[in-house]
């Protein structure tokens, strides 16, 4: 009988578990599958240049394999879209966005990001999003009175919008008027003094 024209493809066959974080291991590396697989047996046929993840007969997904342990091939689609977010906007990204909104984002950013990256990296993309709610200027003003104070955390930049205090003058602004942003609303319930009170002559004769 002649030789097959194709060369004989060796080929490893071995169940592998979907783990909480979309991925599975083999050989100590990490490949990603969709995560409506979460919790279930795949089985992964492991080539000499790629691996390729089944589900009975279903082809679910192919990587390149890893060249050493503790790679990571991983694919944005294979997660929740909130997840997927997570994994595009990173710190590089995250940096960026910040320098566009103003050099107090920017600040708050960096040194969240400074101090323990990987940790901190939920909460400034949470303060990022907050631009899409309030808009750049009043997120950028928010920044600067957290920084201003000294507490740059999510929950405070959150509060301070919560409250309108980013709309207030920063203490080295309260004695500059022409500092102090311009209300984009005018007090609707502002009266003045002469309405609670009687001008002085109006006093003199009521005294007399």
């Amino acid at each position: 009988m002649p030789l097959p024209r194709d060369p004989f493809t060796l080929l490893a066959v071995r169940p592998v578990k979907v783990h909480p974080d979309c991925h599975v291991v083999i050989d100590g590396s990490y490949y990603s599958a969709p995560y409506s697989y979460v919790g279930q047996i795949l089985e992964a046929y492991i080539g000499e240049r790629i691996v390729q993840l089944f589900c009975a007969e279903k082809l679910l997904c192919t990587h390149e394999r890893a060249l050493q342990p503790g790679e990571h091939h991983t694919r944005c689609e294979h997660y929740p879209a909130e997840m997927a977010e997570f994994l595009q906007r990173t710190p590089t990204y995250c940096r960026q966005l910040a320098a566009e909104i103003g050099p107090a984002t920017r600040q708050v950013v960096q040194t969240l990001l400074d101090d323990r990256p990987l940790d901190r990296l939920r909460s400034v993309q949470a303060i990022l999003r907050l631009e899409r709610s309030v808009g750049s200027c009043r997120l950028e003003a928010a920044c600067a009175r957290a920084v201003c104070f000294g507490d740059g955390t999510y929950r405070r930049i959150k509060q301070i919008l919560n409250a309108a205090l980013d709309c207030e003058p920063l203490p080295d602004q309260a004695l500059d008027p022409a500092r102090r942003p311009v209300a984009a609303h005018p007090y609707v319930f502002a009266r003045s003094s002469v309405e609670f009170f009687a001008p002085p002559e109006v006093l003199e004769e009521v005294s007399a």
